[in-house]
């Protein structure tokens, strides 16, 4: 097995070079094939390892892939490795079977656009380094695949780089992570710091979590806190989320590759392989889990009165990627993952449907200028039904079972405040998709006519992928059913041997806590967050099927609440007068006052002085001979007199 885990990521980079040294040559179709089956191959390779990976004792679960030594400085040493076991090969499936189907359907979105080849380069290439990141055996070879999604999403936001907003927003996105990476980095030196007082030095995963006794509460507080300011980079958690709005100015597909099963999931997985260290970290679990639930909570008031159908599904990301911090931040591990599964496919799903209506509507967005599709997209219609219903945690589809096991942890485990949120947030989830999918595909058409002539259902090769990720929407979820309902959670199972190996008593009490819980309480929870989803479903329908101008009133008599809401609470705008402009006008200063004022003062003062010196020196030379033999006399006069005076006294 461990001779073929370099297989995964080695077919993305194949695809990356031979379109990328070949491709001019290619016809159009040549290049979506060669890059979509680069994936295609990767997901092949990926499955049979995890059907190997099956047949093995729970226990073993565990190989890596040496490639070569890659860094050997003194005591230091590091190699190119790969690693498979229950949890990177669980997001090795998500990432490369959600990759193919968004590769399938990019070749019919972007059929007509001049960067047709340019496209699928960067995306086979940011394919290949999440594929790094996860399957990484070690810290620093996480943290190449980390700076090279970094790197791919500048690129694939900012792909239609002649227009100012995408390149802004790929600016932005590359910007804000870097924030984040600077923890990340920091974490990575404070290990290294602590271990190589103890003669350890290595950042491998298996080492540092081995020794990880060794590093102290207190630091070890700090690391994961660290670690965890990267994580709200990459993952668009408070305060670092402002990006991934914005990154929507890039071509839908890389929305829904990178906002719904890659790059945004990076500082979930992260924090579940470094379990661990956070298990033995009660303050930063807290910190994670609260900062979750308040994301959830937040983006989801966003969202509420968004009119641009992607930066609907955009701040419903973020309050979806809020919910796998709650689950891992409360200590149960495998519900972060597992939600992290179920929300690539139907947010993924959504992405693309939401594409498949700009394909048929020239790109429009406002969700005010549609209605009625239904009829004109009854595939894309239905598809998107199935993900709204699978986000809105309704029973039966796969965000029912991910997202309620994370409520009923965070609440058996005593994080209330955090289960109150997580649950309201539940209700505005179900409200907005509601009202986004009521809006936009109900009712009367509002396009105009020469729009609503041209409506039509997307080719095959878009509708296909997207059909297959609406039955994984629906099934995605049943692999782990909680017991209460008489499964056995497989999922958890799986994970178990990867997720068990936290140390801290709390997250074991919290664990037992939840094991004796009462099967008529986890009901009763259960009960709790479908009502809340029903409740606003039902608002959602009053709002904008039985009664429109109730929201137009509502929003009329509530126009301060409203106005907060619609300009996103006004985060931007206070980030850019505070950060941008303030790190702006400090540059001025700056240059102004201590580069200009100071320090080329005494550059140029010093100048200055040794040119007026010189101009007085100067003027001795002036070239005639009778000066220079006046001078000569003047000066012998002198030295007589001066030896005439001494040889007297």
């Amino acid at each position: 097995m461990t001779s073929y885990i370099w297989l995964i990521p080695f077919f993305p980079m194949v695809g990356f070079l031979i379109n990328g040294l070949l491709g001019v040559k290619f016809k159009r179709s040549w290049i979506h094939i060669i890059a979509a089956s680069a994936i295609g191959l990767s997901f092949l390779a990926t499955l049979i390892l995890f059907f190997e990976l099956l047949k093995v004792e729970p226990a073993a679960r565990h190989f890596e892939n040496v490639i070569f030594d890659w860094i050997i400085a003194g005591k230091f040493k590091t190699q190119i490795a790969f690693m498979i076991d229950p949890l990177s090969i669980v997001m090795a499936l998500v990432v490369t079977g959600v990759s193919f189907m968004i590769h399938i359907y990019a070749g019919g979105y972007m059929h007509g656009d001049p960067g047709f080849r340019r496209f699928f380069i960067y995306l086979n290439l940011f394919v290949f380094f999440m594929l790094i990141l996860i399957l990484a055996n070690s810290f620093l070879l996480m943290f190449v695949g980390w700076e090279g999604v970094g790197l791919c999403s500048y690129l694939l936001i900012g792909f239609w780089f002649e227009k100012d907003s995408a390149a802004t927003a790929g600016k932005k996105a590359f910007v804000v992570n870097r924030i984040g990476d600077f923890g990340f980095v920091l974490g990575l030196f404070l290990i290294v710091a602590t271990l190589s007082q103890h003669g350890i030095w290595s950042l491998n995963f298996d080492v540092v979590f081995k020794h990880a006794e060794l590093l102290g509460p207190t630091t070890v507080t700090a690391i994961t806190l660290l670690l965890f300011i990267g994580a709200t980079g990459k993952s668009a958690q408070i305060p670092l989320y402002v990006w991934l709005p914005d990154a929507m100015e890039g071509p839908t597909p890389v929305s829904a590759l990178i906002h719904a099963a890659t790059m945004v999931t990076a500082g979930v997985y992260m924090i579940a392989r470094c379990n661990v260290l956070y298990s033995m970290a009660p303050v930063s679990l807290e910190v994670v889990a609260v900062v979750g639930a308040l994301t959830a909570f937040f983006s989801a008031t966003i969202a509420l009165v968004q009119n641009d159908f992607k930066r609907i599904l955009a701040y419903s990301t973020v309050s979806q990627l809020g919910y796998m911090f709650v689950g891992v931040g409360v200590g149960a591990f495998s519900a972060g993952i597992f939600h992290l599964m179920t929300h690539a496919f139907f947010k993924g799903l959504l992405f693309l449907a939401s594409g498949s209506v700009m394909h048929a509507m020239a790109g429009e967005l406002n969700i005010q200028k549609m209605g009625g599709l239904k009829k004109f997209m009854p595939v894309t219609f239905w598809v998107f039904m199935m993900a709204t219903l699978a986000i809105s945690g309704i029973p039966g589809f796969s965000g029912f079972f991910s997202k309620d096991e994370i409520l009923w942890q965070s609440f058996h485990r005593g994080h209330l405040f955090v289960w109150i949120l997580g649950t309201l947030a539940a209700g505005l989830t179900a409200f907005y998709m509601f009202r986004l999918t009521f809006v936009a595909f109900f009712g009367k058409p509002r396009m105009d006519e020469e729009a609503k002539h041209h409506l039509h259902e997307s080719p095959k090769v878009m509708t296909y992928p997207m059909i297959v990720l609406a039955i994984a929407s629906v099934v995605g979820g049943y692999v782990g059913i909680p017991p209460v309902l008489g499964g056995a959670n497989r999922f958890e199972k799986f994970l178990e041997p990867i997720m068990g190996g936290g140390a801290h008593e709390a997250v074991a009490e919290g664990a037992k806590a939840v094991a004796h819980a009462s099967a008529s309480l986890e009901f009763t929870m259960m009960a709790v967050s479908v009502i809340v989803a029903l409740i606003g479903i039902a608002v959602a329908y009053v709002f904008y099927i039985k009664n429109p101008q109730l929201p137009v009133r509502l929003a009329e008599g509530m126009r301060g609440l409203y106005t907060l809401l619609y300009n996103k609470y006004f985060v931007d705008e206070f980030y850019n007068s505070v950060f941008v402009q303030g790190t702006k006008d400090f540059a001025t200063f700056l240059w102004q006052k201590v580069d200009v004022g100071i320090i080329d003062a005494i550059v140029n003062g010093v100048a200055g002085l040794v040119e007026t010196c010189g101009g007085l020196i100067r003027r001795l030379q002036t070239g005639y001979v009778q000066t220079y033999a006046f001078s000569i006399l003047v000066g012998g006069v002198a030295v007589f007199v001066y030896f005439f005076w001494e040889s007297l006294f």
